[in-house]
């Protein structure tokens, strides 16, 4: 466990030099942009290392995954953030543990949501997943309403019970027009989330980049970056 732990602190000492760099070349402040690390696939015994080292913002993809690992480090000061393709069916169980829910990019599922929360009494964080591939009216590839659709689905989190609308995420397209264009695509959510803000000024969160691009997200002005395989390392895929 002492070595897992030194690993561990090693590789987000270099993320950390990472972001550091990315807020200077940008000129921004370090404590404008935070680390959630994914840790999806990795135990729940890499949560409790990674929260010695100062972690707090942890983030899960899968719920089958990510229930028992909340369940098991509850006793932890932590903010679980939800980030994969949310179905209707995992909602309870999602809204039980989850502080925000990244993934946010139908109608359905806001409602289910809200439900789900009111049930619970917890508030829920909303990101409204944008997908920069996405056609008129179409979600993405990888999920996410396409950009025409924010302002009507950011009316029924903020209206919905329960929920609280934070803001945008995206995932960086593999087609088309801002495939392999990084920053352009995150330049281009940062100007959705400036729009978002003129109806919705609390409303602020952007979260964008990861492992590979954290770099591109800065310097558009993301404010929260998701970093998995850069902290934890690469590790075959659990089920």
């Amino acid at each position: 466990m002492a070595g897992r732990k030194s690993e561990l602190a090693a590789n987000l000492a270099t993320v950390e030099r990472r972001i550091t760099a990315a807020c200077a070349a940008a000129g921004r402040e370090r404590e404008e942009v935070t680390l959630i690390v994914v840790t999806k696939t990795y135990p729940a015994s890499d949560v409790r290392l990674l929260h010695e080292l100062g972690v707090r913002q942890v983030a899960e993809n899968r719920d089958q995954d990510a229930a028992p690992k909340a369940a098991a480090c509850e006793d932890l000061s932590l903010t679980w953030h939800f980030v994969g393709q949310l179905q209707t069916n995992k909602v309870r169980s999602v809204a039980s543990y989850a502080d925000v829910v990244q993934s946010v990019d139908r109608a359905k599922l806001v409602s289910a949501l809200s439900a789900a929360a009111v049930r619970t009494e917890r508030e829920v964080g909303c990101l409204l997943q944008v997908a920069l591939d996405a056609e008129s009216g179409e979600r993405g590839a990888r999920g996410g309403v396409a950009p025409d659709g924010i302002e009507e689905l950011a009316a029924a989190v903020a209206g919905a019970p329960g929920l609280r609308l934070d803001g945008l995420m995206t995932v960086a397209p593999l087609a088309g027009r801002y495939a392999g264009r990084q920053r352009a695509a995150f330049d281009r959510l940062l100007e959705l989330a400036s729009r978002l803000r003129a109806d919705h000024p609390a409303a602020n969160m952007v979260s964008a980049g990861m492992s590979a691009d954290l770099e591109d997200a800065v310097a558009a002005g993301a404010t929260h970056v998701r970093v998995g395989t850069a902290v934890l390392g690469v590790r075959p895929r659990l089920g």
